[in-house]
């Protein structure tokens, strides 16, 4: 495969979410490597500019920080208006953000429901609607959702989370087959366990934070990930990787 230090993204510019933490701010970094400014999207403010300031002292490319609710609607709108008017362009839009309320289907809030399908699947709709227009008339561009091997089989107590996955790949597929006679390509992967506070099933273990990082044979470190996704990215334009599923070599994290 293809390094950051082989990908080419000079004068091309991305939009990943869930950019504070995890596979997100590991894309993101990935990605200015290969060339690409970056517009990153998450809650935290604080967190956000300390990954901007990371790729623009580390790469040297150009980083703009947007702190917004993912569950919100107009916020998403007006990230990409932000991201077009600094950048000029938009060439890829990662979807990497995710969240989950654990439980049993019974216990779960009809609220938590809501914000965990809002987050996973509304959101890469209305950004994938936002940025459809530029990548049209560009004729090229590129989306990567990532979904989780949550995508592929469902498990108890976590109804919301495989749910909102499961209609990733729908969404992905839909996308797919209206953006090929633009030149948009739609990517749909799957990551197994990663070693990041998601790298467990566990929403115990979640809620405990950070912790001593596996080994790379029993979670993936995203930055491995973040690799696939920039040459995904990165790859010839008749090229398309429609899905892919990653996992580490002995997968332990499925229930």
């Amino acid at each position: 495969m293809a390094t950051q230090d082989t990908v080419q993204l000079t004068d091309q510019a991305a939009i990943v979410t869930g950019a504070s933490s995890g596979l997100g701010r590991a894309t993101a970094l990935a990605l200015a490597q290969a060339g690409a400014a970056v517009a990153l999207l998450a809650r935290s403010e604080p967190d956000l500019q300390r990954v901007g300031q990371e790729i623009e002292e580390s790469t040297g490319r150009r980083a703009l920080a947007l702190p917004l609710d993912l569950a919100g609607g107009d916020a998403l709108l007006g990230a990409v208006d932000a991201a077009v008017a600094a950048f000029g362009r938009v060439d890829m839009l990662i979807n990497a953000a995710g969240t989950d309320v654990p439980g049993s289907a019974e216990d779960l809030a009809i609220s938590d429901w809501d914000r965990v399908l809002a987050v996973n699947l509304r959101a890469p709709f209305v950004l994938a609607k936002a940025v459809f227009p530029h990548m049209r008339r560009a004729g090229r561009g590129t989306i990567i959702n990532v979904s989780s091997v949550a995508g592929k089989r469902g498990w108890a107590n976590a109804s919301a989370y495989c749910a909102s996955k499961f209609g990733l790949t729908g969404l992905t597929q839909a996308l797919a087959a209206e953006g090929k006679r633009y030149g948009i390509r739609v990517c749909v992967l799957y990551p197994g366990g990663m070693a990041t506070e998601w790298g467990t099933w566990s929403g115990v273990q979640r809620q405990r934070g950070p912790c001593e990082s596996p080994r790379a044979t029993k979670a993936l470190p995203p930055d491995e990930v973040a690799a696939l996704i920039v040459w995904i990215a990165g790859a010839p334009s008749e090229l398309v990787l429609n899905e892919a599923i990653v996992s580490p070599l002995d997968e332990t994290g499925w229930p």
